[in-house]
């Protein structure tokens, strides 16, 4: 399937969910969605076609002038050439979301990563235990 027409698949598939839409380059797509959309928007993902997860990865989220800060959890999935992140912030206060293991199980091992890394807590993730660091 071409490209672009796999990009413009995703974005109608994931229109009920996102809060904005944004093509950074060729062959990408960013999906905004809040976090209460991230599990149902990959339950489209995965029904909608071949797409997979290859990754979710963290971003500090600091601009000038922001006291708190957010983290920006990025869920990479790939079909082909195409690549479509849904990205979701959170609060370094309340760094929280849902987890889609229940939708897709092999999802665990990024969110412990995460969760290591960033402090994110997933709700509903099976297991928390720690993959890189020490409990100290």
């Amino acid at each position: 399937m071409e490209t672009q027409t796999t990009l413009q698949e995703a974005q109608t598939v994931l229109a009920p969910w996102a809060a904005r839409v944004n093509e950074p380059e060729k062959n990408r797509l960013d999906v905004y969605l809040t976090a209460e959309g991230i599990v149902d928007a990959v339950k489209a993902m995965l029904a909608s076609g071949s797409w997979h997860l290859s990754a979710i990865t963290g971003l500090d989220v600091v601009q000038q002038g922001d006291v708190d800060g957010k983290i920006e959890v990025l869920y990479h999935f790939c079909m082909g050439a195409s690549i479509v992140t849904l990205r979701v912030e959170v609060m370094y206060g309340e760094p929280t979301l849902p987890s889609i293991c229940g939708v897709m199980p092999a999802a665990t091992l990024y969110e412990r990563e995460l969760g290591e890394m960033f402090g994110v807590i997933f709700d509903g993730t099976p297991t928390r235990d720690r993959l890189l660091l020490s409990d100290d």
